[in-house]
């Protein structure tokens, strides 16, 4: 397991990672989304408890299965539209303001 963390340390773009497991991945995709696939990768990752908390004997098909989905979350949809990163949540009217949040801008 160990030096599978270890090569997940030194993959640097989304294309890194999806040939490190050996993906099929549409490039015009990839070219629009690689933030997005990246960040839904990592959030796949963390509801599963993240790399270390998976069994060393399937680390990497489990990591691999959920690159792939990350990936073909894209491939029919956009960004946008899964709402991946913060500033879409907000954009969609989403915003939250905390009680702490409203005393301190209102200087109380």
């Amino acid at each position: 397991m160990s030096t599978l963390v270890e090569d997940l340390k030194h993959l640097e773009s989304a294309e890194d990672f999806l040939n490190y497991f050996a993906i099929p991945y549409d490039v015009a995709v990839v070219q629009v989304s690689r933030l997005h696939i990246l960040k839904r990768f990592q959030q796949y990752l963390a509801h599963t408890g993240g790399v270390e908390s998976l069994p060393a004997a399937s680390a990497f098909a489990a990591c691999r299965a959920l690159l792939a989905r990350a990936h073909n979350d894209f491939v029919a949809s956009s960004g946008i539209e899964q709402k991946v990163f913060k500033v879409f949540q907000t954009a969609q009217g989403e915003h939250r303001v905390t009680i702490e949040g409203l005393r301190r801008s209102l200087g109380s």
